[in-house]
Parts: C-alpha cells; sequence; structure tokens
C-alpha cells in the first residue's frame, strides 16, 4: 500500500531533482553574464519585441514578456494539472493526510507576507510586494533534499512536494485577485463564454486535447486584453480537462501531465529563470541588502518561511489534528520547512507582477529573492545532513 502511494512520487522527485540542478545552472549563468561585457546584449535581447502572426492579425510581446506571460501561462497549466491530479487522487485527495501540508502551506503563507508587511507598511508603492516572499520553488526545494538521498524519509519529500503544490494553488489565487490590472469588461464576457466551452466539451467526455487547446488558446488572449494576468487562462485550462480516476491510462489530463513534464521542468522552468534572475551587482553592498523591499523579502523567506510552516505544523500535530511523517524527526522535519524559503523562480515571478509599473524596484526584488533563496539553501541542507539518518 505505502509503495503504490509513493511510486508516483519518487518518479515525479528524480525529475523535480535534475529540474533543480538545471535551474541553479541557470541563474548563476545569468547572474555571471549580467556582469559582464555582455551585459548589454542579455538586457537588450529580453527587451526586444518578437510578432507571431501579421501585423493586423497577431501578437507582438517582448521576449520577456513571451517568457513570463506566454511559457508561464504552460507551466501553470501544468501545475493546475498537478493539483487537481492530487485533490482528485493523490496525496491531498485524503483529509487527513493533506491536513498537514495544507496547514504549513498556510503557515508559510501567511507569515512570510506579514515580515514584508512589517519592513514596508509605510511606503505603499513598496508594500505591493507582500506575496513575494510566499511562494516556494518546487523544483529547487526538492533538488536540495535530492542531494542527500536516501538519508530523508520518503514521507517528508511527499510533504514537501505536497506543501510546495498548494502554495502555487496559493499563488494562482493570489496573482487572479491582487495582481491583476485595469478590468476590460468584454473581454470577461469573452473569457466566460470560452469557460463554458471547455466545460461543455468536459461534460461531453471529449478525449482529445486538440478542441481543449483551440479553445484555450482564445481563452489566453482574452484573459490577456482582460486585464487578469495571462497566466491565469492556463489554470482554468488545466481545470477543465477530464481526468479518469478508474483507468489512469485513458486519463487526458495523466497523459498531458506526463507529456509535459520534461518540457517544463527542463525548458521552461531553465529559461525563466536565465532571463529573471540577472541582475547588475555593480555597486552591490550590504547596505543595499537592508533597503526595505529586498530586506523584507530576505526576512519573509528565510525567517517567515520556516517559523509559519514548522510552527503551525507543529501545533496542528501535538493537537492529533494532522500525522507526523512517517519516521520523521522533529529536527529533520524543521529543517524542511527552512527548505521552504527556497522561493527562487516563483517569488522571482511574483514580484515582476507586483513591481509591474515600478521597475526600479526589480533590481531588490531579484537580490533579495537570491539571498533569501540562498540562505534558506544553505541552512536547510546543513541541518538536514546533521539531523538525518545516515
Amino acid at each position: 500500500m505505502i509503495q503504490h502511494i509513493t511510486k508516483p512520487f519518487k518518479y515525479f522527485f528524480k525529475l523535480e531533482a535534475a529540474s533543480g540542478l538545471i535551474l541553479l545552472f541557470a541563474a548563476i549563468l545569468a547572474l555571471l553574464i549580467s556582469n559582464s561585457n555582455f551585459s548589454d546584449l542579455y538586457f537588450s535581447t529580453l527587451e526586444k519585441y518578437i510578432t507571431l502572426g501579421t501585423k493586423n492579425f497577431g501578437l507582438k510581446l517582448s521576449v520577456l514578456h513571451w517568457i513570463n506571460d506566454v511559457l508561464m501561462a504552460v507551466f501553470f497549466f501544468f501545475v493546475s494539472l498537478e493539483i487537481k491530479r492530487e485533490f482528485l487522487q493523490g496525496e491531498l485527495s485524503n483529509p487527513k493526510q493533506a491536513l498537514l501540508p495544507i496547514i504549513g502551506a498556510v503557515g508559510g503563507m501567511v507569515v512570510p507576507a506579514l515580515f514584508y508587511i512589517i519592513v514596508n507598511y509605510s511606503d505603499s508603492a513598496t508594500l505591493r510586494g507582500w506575496a513575494i516572499p510566499s511562494a516556494t520553488d518546487i523544483a529547487f526545494s526538492l533538488g536540495v533534499l535530492s542531494l542527500l538521498g536516501k538519508r530523508v524519509p520518503i514521507s517528508l519529500k511527499v510533504f514537501l512536494t505536497a506543501l510546495a503544490i498548494i502554495d502555487d494553488l496559493g499563488a494562482i489565487v493570489i496573482i487572479a485577485f491582487f495582481y491583476s490590472g485595469n478590468i476590460e469588461v468584454k473581454y470577461l464576457i469573452l473569457m466566460f463564454v470560452s469557460v463554458i466551452i471547455l466545460i461543455a466539451l468536459n461534460k461531453s467526455k471529449v478525449k482529445i486535447f486538440l478542441p481543449y487547446l483551440i479553445v484555450g488558446i482564445f481563452l489566453w488572449e482574452f484573459t490577456h486584453q482582460s486585464g487578469v494576468h495571462a497566466t491565469i487562462a492556463g489554470v482554468i485550462l488545466a481545470l477543465t480537462i477530464p481526468h479518469n480516476i478508474r483507468n489512469n491510462k485513458k486519463s487526458l489530463l495523466l497523459k498531458l501531465e506526463h507529456n509535459l513534464s520534461p518540457y517544463v521542468a527542463f525548458g521552461i522552468m531553465p529559461v525563466f529563470a536565465f532571463a529573471n534572475a540577472g541582475v547588475s551587482l555593480d555597486g552591490l553592498t550590504f547596505v543595499t541588502l537592508l533597503n526595505p523591499v529586498p530586506l523584507g523579502i530576505v526576512l519573509g523567506l528565510f525567517f517567515g518561511k520556516q517559523i509559519g510552516v514548522f510552527v503551525l505544523s507543529y501545533i496542528s500535530v501535538k493537537l492529533k489534528l494532522a500525522d507526523m511523517p512517517t519516521n520523521a524527526t522533529w529536527p529533520a522535519f524543521y529543517a524542511v520547512s527552512i527548505l521552504t524559503g527556497i522561493g527562487f523562480t516563483m517569488s522571482l515571478f511574483v514580484g515582476n507582477l507586483a513591481f509591474a509599473n515600478n521597475m526600479e524596484y526589480i533590481d531588490g526584488v531579484k537580490i533579495g529573492v537570491l539571498t533569501g533563496s540562498l540562505l534558506s539553501t544553505l541552512f536547510g541542507y546543513f541541518l538536514l545532513l546533521i539531523f538525518s539518518k545516515k
């Protein structure tokens, strides 16, 4: 029974672990290039506009926006497929099993936001970044766990995976409600019509992806024009994809999730990291980290995450609301709580949305996210090295 439950997680963990290492390489490469003689080429390339289609009927976006709006819509489509599967038949389908990562994720979103708000409460402009330290980069955090191999029980890997998935769900809600632009009602109506068509396809038990894809492309355009962030289209599309619980081999959802996994893990996320992690370190000093935006992010990711996840999880277990992960110790659990502070790609993404109209804060976001994620990586890894079983 245990092997049946953990088998898909073992496959997923191997995939995400390898992806985490590639993400690290992409981020380091971006930092090196953005602080070299090629920095002008790096930033100017991201600002170049590319048109897909004709002048009258096409889409014109900068390279950075193609990555952050189009490719990330595919990423959120993939993540939402995972979330839907987990709630239908995975770890999150059992309320008792799901409660601990849910409680931990809530603590890991609320407490970091409070840390950021405390530092930035007096400035309404920087206060918009309150959600930045609330995110967890699932690939990077699992990549760190992979370095310890069998020293870490599979139950803790399952806990971290489930928590990060719930974190992603929280990020989706935050993006939809807090980081959307001026709403265009006519495009909202067209979005609604698109959703009705997608639901009709689902109810008609259409098991071919092409009709969903065609409607999904129009849905993305309507969402993009409506003022709601375009990545939400990927979420909506995923939620309408049918899933056959009784016969997984016939499930369109599982087929799409399986086929998309390598492209997201080894393509979309490294490209996103490379495009968004580049920041000039010229003139960077310790004082720079004391500016409100990077300071709030660092405190939120490194202190807020571990406090929120560990304290709420500890209380829930002691009150017998949830079960402690099998074969896990509290010191090892605490170390994993620190790893949830690796916000990296998700925090960078939320930061870009938060300060889309205040680009002067973006460098501070990048410095804060990279510093907070690095501290969480180092402290989480070495504590796990000390407290995990050999």
